[in-house]
């Protein structure tokens, strides 16, 4: 089977390095290369091929946000996870818009970081449960911010089973439905919630308090 190729962009060389034996030994990734800032990542992606990206949020001369957002214009099948830290909350709207399709913190379990990878491989989108419950603790000491697209009963339940992970095929089996009728409801829903993707949408039910964990 051909391995996931992986670059990892983070400022801290020891956690570089602490990550790359941790991913190194299992034998489906491959550490293509690694960067300390934004500006290193792109001229590595230039020259080598990759298929997922760890991208630290806060780093020098080029943030991971600006990085993300360049990178995948040049390679727009590359998927990237943000690496991130208590506090980082307002940056994660930026990621999802700049095309990150999940959010990890730095001191997650080497077995979620996988999890993480794999999802995203497979086109999905990965949260980490430690972080959803963060800013949702955060978010629930402030006002709502806007009203939840007025989204029908429906179209909340499916976005619920988003939150939860499910594909669409998984969702239409669990709420006796067909996958053509979910994928008709996902589309309203990306469409009404002015999102641009899974994560995207994941934000706004927390935005919104439409999901609690």
């Amino acid at each position: 089977m051909e391995k996931i190729r992986i670059i990892i962009a983070d400022d801290h060389q020891l956690f570089r390095n602490g990550l790359k034996i941790l991913l190194s030994a299992f034998p489906e990734f491959e550490i293509a290369g690694e960067a300390s800032n934004g500006d290193e990542f792109l001229k590595i992606l230039m020259n080598t091929k990759a298929d997922i990206a760890l991208m630290d949020i806060n780093m020098p001369e080029m943030d991971g946000i600006e990085a993300t957002r360049k990178g995948l214009k040049l390679f727009p099948d590359l998927q990237i996870i943000a690496l991130s830290m208590y506090g980082e909350e307002e940056y994660y709207y930026k990621m999802v818009d700049a095309g990150a399709k999940g959010f990890l913190l730095k001191d997650s379990d080497i077995n979620e970081v996988k999890e993480a990878i794999l999802t995203v491989k497979k086109g999905g989108s990965y949260f980490s449960q430690e972080l959803l419950y963060h800013v949702i603790q955060k978010i629930k000491h402030r006002e709502t911010e806007g009203k939840s697209a007025n989204l029908s009963r429906r179209e909340k339940e499916i976005l619920m089973k988003i939150c939860e992970g499910l594909s669409n095929q998984e969702i239409a089996e669990t709420l006796f439905i067909s996958k053509r009728t979910v994928d008709k409801h996902r589309a309203n829903l990306l469409g009404k919630t002015n999102s641009k993707n899974t994560a995207s949408l994941i934000l706004f039910a927390i935005r919104n308090k439409l999901i609690e964990v």
